[in-house]
């Protein structure tokens, strides 16, 4: 999966407008434009689709993370780059305040069971020996979950 079509799906799921986006990015401390939005948005052949980089799309799920459950004291997180998609989930976990349990239900509504001990080595620091890397299609088997 592409950051673009993370960040589509992401908007899909929540149903947020162009100035919510905007708004998320700000919470962050960081500016878009409508125009980077309509660029980031675009359809995957159109030549006029700007690729959102790992920094960006970090920076707007450490956004949504202040939406949903507030800014903590200090400074904000420093985004990542590059961006795995085990810390996009991560991310999504900490924004919608899921535990493993609740993702598990999640993935089970759409039927792709997983088990707990699978679920936590996505969690792990990738130095770890029991780490597993969150593929793309687990990644979509997840959004499609929050989307239901």
């Amino acid at each position: 999966m592409t950051n673009n079509d993370i960040l589509r799906r992401v908007r899909y799921v929540f149903d947020f407008s162009d100035l919510k986006m905007i708004e998320l990015f700000k919470l962050a401390n960081y500016d878009v434009s409508k125009a980077d939005l309509d660029g980031w948005f675009k359809k995957d052949d159109d030549p006029l689709l700007i690729e959102i980089t790992d920094k960006e799309l970090a920076i707007f799920l450490n956004g949504l993370i202040i939406e949903k459950r507030g800014k903590r004291e200090g400074p904000l997180p420093e985004p990542e780059d590059p961006l795995s998609n085990n810390m996009i989930l991560r991310k999504l976990k900490i924004a919608l305040d899921l535990k493993s349990d609740d993702i598990l239900d999640m993935l089970a509504l759409i039927d792709k069971k997983i088990s707990k001990h699978e679920l936590s080595a996505f969690f792990r620091n990738p130095d770890h020996k029991h780490y597993r890397e969150f593929l793309d299609q687990y990644l979509r088997y997840f959004l499609n979950a929050l989307q239901k």
